[in-house]
């Protein structure tokens, strides 16, 4: 059941109050005077500023009629004598639903008894929900859908149309193009989107698919205005990421499963993955990569801002930015260095008194009931630290063990350090390199390159391959030095998680063998 006939279920139930969770009061009272119009009811607006007066009444009329409705109290006696049906929408009235205005929350309490026996509905409207505990059992609570595709479609194309008769605007979208302005403007407010389409065309003058970044960018000032989420633009791709082959399949394989063509094949919106591995190996990059690549907002989960001193506030720092994550969706949540944020978890009781473990508890339960096309990249670097409730199946649609680079694979990565810095790949042995980078990693080994480059300028020259050969003879890498960490980290993943750059072994019947 969708949310209008959830809505007009209620009404014809004879539910008294309704509260509706929604910054859009256009297209709730639309929505309420739609299903007026097939009950016979009338609908009447209520604001602070101009009391209680039929829907689509002038600004002029509003200033002049039932002047005294201003006040909650009077605008309350107004419904009860209303005889004929009718639907009342109360727009920001929480204000009024707090300990200082109890004579109003006693007035709708009365009111809720008679309204059960009439044909009379209130709407609370509002974009912050304020129940007090007298209401609780009088106050049905819903949440008002954003924007679907449709909706958004029927706004590009009244948005094409008005802009049609502009000759110096212009019009380039193709299917394919829709499509992906489309999807990136889901998670907006109709409002919203029509700002953003509206800036690009006033910007750029034309309207097309690469007109993508300007509608994400609108999506971080939503970010922003949350204060516990960070959204992170980047420009990394995965040609930026050197090897981890079966990684980058994989999140490729499901480039468009956010698409209507994949909800319509029967395909589940991706969950997310967990990348596990030694530091320094491009966990963060791919993370970073999957955002570029899908086109999706990319938002940094940050536990520590999550945490606040009063009892019971880091649960909701929690579910507020979730809800945040879910209203710009689809969206990708990295959630990085997860080992740390919920370490120690087993022990909370005793260490801060189940602090942690209630935050634990909050983020599994969404991982497991999520509904919104939010994809959840986490990068661990210790499982010990790790909860087992993390690991399993149907929180994350895979693990990948993310290991110190292969040969080939550090060849790779030094090519693209070394054209990130405006160099000839050809003029370096990058073979050399790769053979003198035993057990280094991507990020040990683009710092080796920032330490020839020094050696280079200081020397006055340009840098080679020498210095480069030279500046890894120096380097000790952090294989060495956490070896024991290290090893014991390949031994958890064998078996248990998935190699990010060697896919599974096959057996002579052609099955993967996950021995």
């Amino acid at each position: 059941m969708n949310f209008h006939d959830e809505l007009e279920l209620l009404i014809r139930a004879r539910y008294p109050i309704l509260y509706i969770i929604s910054s859009e009061e256009t297209r709730v009272q639309n929505a309420v005077s739609a299903i007026a119009a097939r009950r016979r009811k009338k609908v009447f607006e209520w604001r602070c500023t101009s009391g209680l007066v039929p829907t689509g009444a002038s600004i002029q009329s509003q200033q002049s009629r039932h002047a005294a409705t201003k006040d909650p109290l009077a605008a309350l006696d107004m419904v009860i004598e209303q005889v004929e049906p009718a639907l009342f929408i109360f727009k920001d009235f929480h204000p009024f639903l707090t300990r200082q205005h109890f004579a109003v929350i006693r007035r709708l309490k009365d009111i809720a008894l008679h309204l059960k026996d009439s044909f009379k509905t209130i709407l609370l409207v509002s974009s912050v929900l304020e129940i007090p505990a007298e209401l609780e059992k009088e106050i049905t609570v819903l949440n008002f859908p954003l924007p679907a595709r449709e909706d958004l479609n029927a706004l590009l194309d009244r948005i094409m149309a008005e802009i049609q008769e502009f000759k110096q605007v212009t019009m380039e979208l193709g299917d394919s193009d829709r499509q992906q302005l489309l999807q990136a403007a889901l998670g907006l407010t109709l409002g919203e989107a029509e700002n953003v389409f509206a800036k690009i065309l006033v910007k750029d003058q034309r309207l097309s698919g690469g007109n993508v970044h300007e509608v994400l960018a609108e999506k971080q000032q939503i970010i922003r205005k949350s204060g516990l989420l960070e959204y992170c633009a980047t420009t990394e791709t995965f040609s930026h990421v050197g090897g981890l082959a079966v990684l980058k399949d994989w999140l490729d394989k499901r480039a468009a499963a956010f698409s209507d063509e994949a909800r319509a094949f029967g395909l589940p919106a991706p969950r997310g993955i967990l990348m596990l591995g030694v530091q320094g190996c491009g966990k963060s990059l791919c993370a970073k990569a999957v955002s570029a690549q899908w086109q999706l907002p990319l938002l940094r989960f940050d536990m520590g801002r999550m945490f606040g001193s009063l009892i019971g506030s880091s649960e909701e720092n929690v579910r507020r930015a979730i809800a945040v994550a879910e209203s710009v969706a689809p969206a990708i949540l990295w959630v990085d260095e997860i080992d740390k944020a919920f370490a120690g978890a087993q022990g909370s009781a005793v260490a801060d008194g189940g602090t942690t473990a209630r935050v634990l508890g909050t983020f599994l339960t969404w991982l497991s009931e999520k509904a919104a096309p939010v994809f959840v990249v986490a990068t661990a670097n210790d499982i010990s630290q790790l909860p087992p409730e993390l690991l399993r199946k149907g929180r994350l649609d895979e693990i990948f063990f993310v290991d110190l680079p292969a040969r080939e694979e550090r060849e790779e990565i030094f090519r693209i350090h070394l054209a990130k810095r405006g160099r000839d790949t050809a003029a370096f042995d990058t073979a050399a390199c790769a053979a003198a980078s035993p057990d280094l990693s991507g990020a040990e080994i683009e710092e080796s390159i920032n330490s020839a480059l020094y050696d280079a300028f200081h020397a006055g020259c340009e840098v080679t391959t020498a210095h480069i050969l030279a500046a890894l003879a120096q380097t000790i890498p952090l294989a060495k030095t956490m070896d024991e960490q290290i090893s014991r980290l390949r031994h958890w993943a064998e078996g248990r998680a998935r190699n990010a750059s060697v896919p599974r072994p096959v057996n002579r019947a052609g099955a993967a063998n996950d021995a």
